[in-house]
């Protein structure tokens, strides 16, 4: 079911945003909203354009033309009070190999100056979320693949921002840990977090509020799992067949003569 329309402004707001390198146009003219509390998903082919238009949103690089804002901040001028209010997990996440699970979290607590006060709670909450409680004294180095990653959400969470940004986290990941990454992601969307993220695993397209359809550097389609699926079997046969039709669009404009 799809929720009833919010009186309240996006938290997210993408604005006919393009990033060219020299010739290059890695994203074109997107545009698209996020509500607050919702997670958005974005999927596609390898290439399209989806780890760097969440850089953009990150404020890790800026565009050549649109504008984006979070909670109303634009992300060009008001750039440092944003750094504050969104967490960001590239694909290959800084975690310190030769520092414990309980260093790690520590180190970008004092990153984010969250309290003293604070502290304990915060790091009972994220690596209880992430089962590694048991784990504090162990090297991040030690740890399998899955395990990083969660530690790598849990010290992203540390500072509780309102905005979390995730490049294909789950990438890799085996599927006892993906699930249980997702759990995590249910928790804090429960408790009013927005949630924007790229997966190349469709199925987690379906545990999404809004899914976003990029190719060749656009965005082709932003809608809810439902309504891109539409009268496909799943949403991985749906996304296949869209970026066909649009290639051979392309594909039959580019030999006209």
């Amino acid at each position: 079911m799809i929720a009833p329309p919010s009186n309240l402004p996006p938290m997210v707001e993408v604005k006919n945003v393009s990033l060219r390198f020299n010739l290059v146009e890695a994203v074109k003219a997107v545009s698209f909203n996020v509500d607050s509390g919702n997670i958005f998903g974005l999927v596609g082919s390898d290439g399209a354009g989806k780890s760097t238009l969440l850089r953009l949103i990150a404020t890790m690089i800026k565009p050549s033309q649109g504008e984006i804002y979070i909670n109303g901040l634009n992300v060009l001028t008001d750039r440092r009070k944003i750094k504050n209010i969104i967490g960001y997990m590239p694909q290959r996440f800084g975690l310190y190999q030769d520092l414990t699970v309980e260093e790690n979290i520590d180190f970008f607590m004092d990153i984010f100056a969250v309290p003293r006060a604070e502290r304990k709670k915060r790091k009972d909450k994220y690596l209880g979320f992430s089962n590694l409680l048991p784990f504090v004294d162990r090297l991040a180095g030690n740890l399998s693949g899955g395990m990083k990653q969660k530690l790598g959400l849990a010290c992203v969470l540390a500072h509780e921002p309102k905005v979390l940004i995730l490049d294909e986290p789950t990438n890799g990941v085996d599927p006892v840990s993906r699930r249980e990454f997702w759990e995590i992601l249910d928790n804090m969307k429960q408790e009013g977090m927005t949630i924007l993220l790229s997966t190349a695993y469709l199925d987690e397209g379906e545990k999404c509020d809004q899914v976003a359809l990029m190719h060749r550097s656009i965005i082709l389609e932003s809608t809810t799992p439902e309504a891109m699926r539409d009268n496909f079997p799943n949403l991985e046969e749906a996304i296949i067949a869209r970026i066909k039709e649009v290639d051979k669009e392309l594909s039959h404009d580019t030999f006209q003569f």
